[in-house]
């Protein structure tokens, strides 16, 4: 049985031959060596999927955390970077070497025209073969968490624990339509400071904390000097009926320790979200920050990070 931390009670569910005979002699060196490839290929990296072969790209990242610690990789959400984190990763250093991560089309990793889930987390298997770190902890927020999930539903022997931030694996209806649109509205060419992007996000965003989030996004071009969107805004935008699905299948599990948390005032995760967590995650367990929103880590993250710890602790996570 589960117990999540509101005294409700859920049941548990409990996871190339190769054929020379039409080579030439002088066509056989270049043939093996393109086998050899297409073999260590697949030795090396999986496919999540051997219908999906999605490009890759070396993501960038920025470290928070104390080398020698346990790994911790952080998947930040939508229109974020690894800036958001840097209060929290500071925090969570103390016990973790952690890394956040830019998701493609986001922060200052590469912009490509796929914005699927399956490439993002593709990303993210090749930053961990890049940087030889056989198994992390993961940790996602929101869009983070979404592909999270997807790299610990494929690839559980690279994930020793999932951390999940205020997020469920199903789907949600279409948000930020109206955000985006205002953002591609604004005429970057004309544009003279961030003030005045600001003020052309007032009325669509009249939240003063979430039109910063946004405005963090734009930076000036180097060459240029003109303002341009550090994201991939039109990519994202379009993007979006497909961003807020899930990013799992129905027969997608992950038995290794999860945690979920989420905000007591967030509207992103209901109650009704636990059996299907636990359908995903069957070692999952469930916990409420209070006096917070969707973003735990900022609005709470003395609280946030000491969830985390206590649960790597108790589980023995390193």
């Amino acid at each position: 049985m589960f117990y999540d931390d509101r005294g409700k009670t859920y049941g548990q569910d409990a996871r190339a031959t190769q054929n020379s005979s039409h080579t030439t002699p002088q066509h056989c060196d270049l043939y093996q060596y393109i086998v050899g490839i297409i073999v260590l290929r697949f030795i090396c990296r999986p496919p999540f999927s051997m219908l999906s072969h999605p490009s890759t790209m070396l993501l960038a990242s920025r470290p928070f955390g104390t080398s020698g610690n346990p790994p911790l990789i952080i998947l930040h959400g939508l229109l974020g970077s690894s800036r958001n984190w840097a209060g929290a990763g500071k925090l969570l250093a103390s016990k973790w070497d952690a890394t956040a991560l830019d998701l493609r089309n986001h922060g200052d990793s590469p912009h490509a025209a796929d914005a699927s889930y399956i490439s993002m987390a593709t990303d993210v298997v090749e930053w961990l073969n890049a940087h030889q770190l056989p198994s992390v902890t993961l940790l996602g927020h929101s869009l983070g968490g979404k592909v999270a999930m997807r790299v610990a539903c494929s690839h559980p022997a690279r994930v020793a624990a999932l951390i999940i931030e205020d997020i469920a694996p199903r789907d949600y209806s279409s948000r930020w339509v109206n955000e985006f649109a205002a953002m591609r509205s604004i005429d970057l060419d004309t544009l003279s400071s961030r003030q005045e992007a600001e003020d052309a996000l007032a009325t669509t965003v009249p939240d003063w904390g979430f039109r910063k989030f946004l405005i963090s996004n734009l930076t000036r071009d180097p060459l240029s000097g003109k303002f341009r969107w550090q994201c991939n805004l039109d990519v994202l935008a379009a993007a979006l009926p497909e961003l807020f699905k899930t990013s799992l299948e129905p027969g997608d599990h992950y038995a290794g320790p999860a945690l979920v948390l989420r905000g007591s005032d967030s509207n992103y995760m209901r109650d009704t979200d636990t059996p299907r967590l636990l359908h995903h995650f069957p070692n999952m367990q469930l916990k409420t920050i209070d006096r917070s929103g969707h973003n735990l880590h900022t609005e709470q993250p003395a609280a946030f990070v000491s969830a985390i710890t206590t649960w790597a602790t108790e589980r023995a996570i390193s």
